[in-house]
């Protein structure tokens, strides 16, 4: 695959009602190789593919997400999407498999911040092929459970800018190493050289998210961060400037 791998952000949010099923069929057709979605729990425990702890942005419904039984939510509707459901992750992830793509998945915290009991196992239960998922999240305690419970082609923690302004590089590693995670993923402008050689260093791998318009993708895709993988909300532009700087690096000028 080429390097830095492309992921399209919430099925690429800057073109179609993020996360919904349309945005994950569409991302099939991107040139990006993964597809990243999010995920939190109904009350009945099922894994939901939604964004924020709350209904009230994306969909017609309102209060959190945890509130409602899966039935319940079944019965809510995506805005924008011309009348689709909110997809379980066992249907996104079907639909991701059926595009070749990577499952690029965030596990969320509830309205107050706290890990979910049970979601981490629940979603991979509901993957399908682990082997060909990529977890991810900001809850240390969550990538734990799930480097545990093995399998996933990647285990990766977040890091926001505060907590990374706030920490060294050998901070990073170590809260890495402590839960197990295999990639480090931080805001794309909280990224530098000697942060990407750190962590390089020592065999982590390094992704970014919020690399959505050209400044910051043509950061993200410096050959001297020599990042692993970029979480995008433009996949279409983001492929045209990798393609553009990989024919930079092997000599052939842009199309």
């Amino acid at each position: 695959m080429p390097t830095p791998e492309l992921a399209s952000h919430r099925g690429g949010a800057f073109l179609w009602p993020e996360n919904s099923l349309s945005a994950i069929r569409a991302a099939r057709a991107f040139e990006a190789e993964q597809v990243e979605i999010d995920i939190h729990m109904s009350r009945d425990g099922e894994p939901v593919v939604m964004h924020d702890a709350t209904l009230d942005r994306m969909t017609d419904g309102s209060g959190p997400v945890s509130a409602l039984d899966w039935a319940a939510l079944q019965r809510l509707r995506v805005k924008g999407t011309g009348g689709e459901a909110i997809p379980h992750l066992r249907e996104a992830a079907q639909a991701i498999a059926a595009g070749r793509k990577i499952l690029r998945l965030e596990i969320k915290s509830d309205t107050t911040g706290a890990p979910y009991p049970g979601l981490a196992r629940a979603a991979a239960h509901a993957v399908g092929e682990r082997a060909a998922t990529v977890v991810m999240s900001f809850e240390p305690a969550t990538l734990a459970e799930l480097a545990e419970l093995g399998g996933f082609a990647q285990y990766v923690l977040l890091v926001d800018g505060r907590r990374r302004r706030a920490s060294r590089a050998e901070d990073l590693i170590a809260a890495c190493r402590a839960v197990g995670a295999t990639e480090l993923g931080l805001p794309v402008e909280a990224v530098d050289v000697d942060l990407a050689r750190a962590v390089h260093g020592v065999g982590l791998r390094l992704s970014v998210w919020g690399a959505n318009h050209a400044p910051t993708l043509r950061h993200a895709l410096s050959p001297e961060l020599a990042l692993d993988a970029i979480a995008t909300d433009d996949p279409p532009l983001a492929a045209q400037m990798r393609a553009d700087a990989m024919r930079l690096r092997t000599g052939h000028p842009p199309d």
